[in-house]
């Protein structure tokens, strides 16, 4: 369906009714929009479109002035020409679509709140060419996900580890995957995650500000490095101890670098139970456990990380949403074990 975007009798261009995510866009622009380029002017008025998104409509030949096509991005908008934004229909993703269970908190038009399971990968990779969390998301959401970057995905503005369990947030819109990426990149959310760490940290709370980067010698492994390191920051405070042996730490980040809890834990001598990359040795600590505790944390077969909270504000109504969901049932075992009741 075509929508209009006229001129107002104060002179000023305003977005019509009947306008669809998917487009086209038509737009007149008035005297007030004379002179902005054209990116900026276009992804202002129809709103569910990036700006990045605009730009490669433009120079791809989708976007025509008075007829003509708009080539240029960064040309100077003239009173009373006519737009036309045309994107193409978005194309089915490359992922197949797989019927996985998930578990959702929360779904309207624009994204997905959801409770990803430990050991589901978000993405398609080398390795893992499907049976992740996207292939799950097109089979769930498929027909409303409207485009994003003209192909019809599940916008991922986040991830988790594959054997991190807990909250994540998805985009279905083009609008939704900006703004979410947006509060993403400038931490304007609110983020915690429980973590089972070996020993007990002192002070109880605190932070760790230091740079995380690629293993000098390891590649495939995160570190704190001196040198070529993003500035990284977690603030965390013990929750509950057993001893000197182990903590349950509520992890708070300031910024999101891959790996960022794994790797500030170890860095300060509490690395996390079970983590298969960045728990190097037997823990010393691990002696102070009686035998069925210490043993069924030794075996604990991935990281005991939950992304426990989020809180963001909607991408299109503002409205500040929060969810959180408690420990996955194995992370639960352990701490019954850790209390003496194995259940």
């Amino acid at each position: 369906m075509s929508a209009r975007t006229d001129t107002s009798p104060s002179g000023e261009s305003q977005a019509a009714t009947g306008t669809t995510p998917e487009g086209p866009f038509t737009l007149t622009a008035g005297p007030a929009d004379a002179g902005a380029r054209l990116d900026r002017f276009l992804a202002a008025a129809i709103g569910t479109l990036s700006r990045s998104r605009v730009k490669a409509l433009i120079e791809a030949g989708h976007v025509t002035r008075d007829g003509q096509p708009a080539g240029d991005p960064s040309e100077a908008i003239r009173t009373g020409a006519t737009y036309v934004v045309a994107p193409p229909a978005a194309q089915p993703a490359t992922p197949q679509a797989q019927d996985i269970p998930l578990t959702i908190l929360f779904e309207d038009r624009h994204l997905i709140v959801l409770d990803k399971p430990a050991g589901l990968v978000v993405h398609p990779a080398p390795g893992n060419q499907d049976g992740t969390l996207v292939n799950a998301l097109l089979a769930h959401a498929g027909e409303e996900l409207t485009g994003i970057g003209g192909e019809k995905r599940p916008g991922i503005v986040h991830r988790l580890d594959k054997d991190t369990s807990g909250v994540m947030v998805v985009a279905k819109s083009e609008v939704a995957h900006t703004a979410l990426s947006a509060a993403f990149a400038s931490r304007d959310l609110e983020r915690a995650y429980l973590a089972l760490a070996w020993g007990v940290p002192a002070p109880a709370s605190g932070e760790v500000d230091a740079p995380v980067g690629r293993h000098p010698t390891d590649r495939k492994r995160m570190a704190v490095v001196a040198r070529n390191g993003k500035h990284a920051l977690t603030r965390y405070a013990t929750e509950r101890a057993w001893g000197t042996s182990c903590a349950l730490l509520r992890c708070r980040l300031a910024t999101g670098r891959t790996h960022q809890i794994r790797v500030h834990m170890a860095h300060i001598g509490h690395p996390l139970v079970g983590d298969p990359v960045y728990l190097r040795r037997l823990p010393a600590t691990a002696r102070g456990l009686p035998v069925a505790a210490r043993d069924a944390l030794l075996a604990f077969p991935r990281q005991a990380l939950h992304a426990e909270s989020l809180g963001f504000h909607h991408p299109v109504t503002g409205e500040m949403l929060r969810f959180s969901t408690p420990l996955p049932p194995d992370m639960q075992a352990l701490l019954a074990l850790l209390d003496g009741n194995p259940g």
